[in-house]
């Protein structure tokens, strides 16, 4: 059986070791080094990249944020030219948008959780479709989105059996 592992831009923020976002950067590596050590399959959505360029852009001095940005960008690069431990997926086309985008009002809305006084994102939105297609795509795997956000790491389709 083999694992599909969406990366959410809260683990990705800890892996970069992006300041004031990486308050579980240890926890992180250590999941990483298991997911990895069992042959999961990393992917790592468009959106995640988005946000988490986004992040770093707004965070702490110019000289922070630009040592921030290297690590970035040396990452994303290297996930373009197949020499990171991740694959990018392809960033969706119109007509993948235009068949889940009616869906952002409501989502944006209504609280995530009843804890949470917050909508689903855009960007969550874009993740959670990604996790959709990969659950399609991959019906007799393990697909996961790895998050530190609750709302999040609730997509989960186990393996499908047949017999």
């Amino acid at each position: 059986m083999s694992s599909i592992c969406l990366i959410d831009t809260s683990i990705f923020l800890n892996f970069l070791n992006v300041p004031n976002c990486n308050q579980d950067r240890a926890l992180v590596l250590e999941d990483f080094k298991i997911y990895a050590e069992s042959g999961c399959t990393f992917l790592l959505p468009m959106a995640t990249i988005i946000e988490t360029g986004n992040h770093i852009a707004q965070n702490g001095d110019g000289t922070m944020r630009r040592k921030t940005a290297m690590r970035f960008v040396k990452e994303v690069k290297a996930a373009f030219k197949g020499e990171a431990p991740w694959s990018l997926t392809q960033f969706p086309n119109t007509e993948e948008i235009l068949l889940w985008i009616d869906n952002f009002p409501d989502l944006a809305g209504r609280n995530k959780a009843p804890d949470k006084y917050e909508g689903t994102s855009f960007g969550d939105l874009s993740i959670i479709e990604e996790f959709n297609k990969s659950c399609q795509r991959f019906p007799m795997s393990e697909v996961f989105i790895w998050s530190l956000d609750s709302d999040l790491s609730r997509y989960h389709q186990n393996a499908k059996y047949r017999s």
